[in-house]
């Protein structure tokens, strides 16, 4: 059983004459620890795919299943609580808390889970520990560079050890050092058996991952695996 698989995904914005097809029939599956890329330009639909296998969005029509269950038509506390126990999300805008510490930020998922004060402080510092930041437990993240806030929304991310990481153009606002910090930080989780699903526009940074899903105007216009 594939860890994901959706088939026949439609998502259709203003149904009619001026109908958008941001998604228009896409099938895809991915299996456990793989590391994909899922390429585009602004506009094919690659941001829409991304919301959609992250449970951010539901479909027009057609079928997701998640690790073996059908995710497609659940209801927004439904697939809340899924997606807080197997999605790590990554975002090019780091999307941290501006009044919360470094470790504040990491732990906000964890509360959510209703995880006790001591455990989920723990498990925050070992995760800001493992991404180099032990540092800056304390820091806000206006106190913090670019590439720091990323490997804050990554420690974020993995804390709770979801099985599915999914990074939206992780390395967008980085400059190259930084980048290549943060794609390092994605092998070594691959490595320890996570599904990694990272979405970009670049093709150098696609050309890192195992696998390269293309996708133009709502469409998969190829799958296929790297050399590498």
């Amino acid at each position: 059983m594939s860890l994901i698989e959706i088939k026949d995904i439609y998502k259709i914005y203003n149904p009619g004459e001026n109908e958008v097809r941001a998604l228009d029939g896409v099938s895809l599956t991915v299996e456990r620890g793989e590391f994909i890329a899922i390429v585009g330009q602004s506009g094919s639909g690659k941001s829409t795919l991304m919301n959609m296998l992250g449970l951010l969005d539901v479909p027009t029509s057609g079928t997701y299943m998640l690790d073996g269950e059908n995710v497609s038509h659940m209801t927004d506390d439904e697939l809340s609580e899924i997606r807080n126990k197997q999605i790590g999300f990554i975002f090019q805008g780091f999307n941290l808390i501006p009044s919360l510490t470094a470790v504040g930020n990491v732990e906000l998922p964890l509360v959510y889970r209703g995880m006790k004060k001591e455990e989920r402080r723990k498990i925050s510092v070992e995760a800001l520990e493992r991404v180099g930041l032990s540092h800056r437990l304390d820091h806000l993240p206006k106190q913090m560079s670019g590439g720091q806030q990323q490997r804050v929304a990554i420690a974020r991310a993995v804390a709770a050890r979801p099985p599915i990481i999914l990074a939206d153009e992780p390395t967008g606002n980085l400059d190259s050092h930084s980048g290549v910090e943060v794609m390092k930080i994605l092998h070594e989780l691959h490595n320890e058996g996570r599904t990694i699903i990272l979405i970009t526009h670049d093709n150098d940074i696609a050309l890192e991952a195992q696998r390269v899903i293309r996708i133009q105007d709502g469409q998969v216009v190829s799958d296929i695996m790297n050399k590498n």
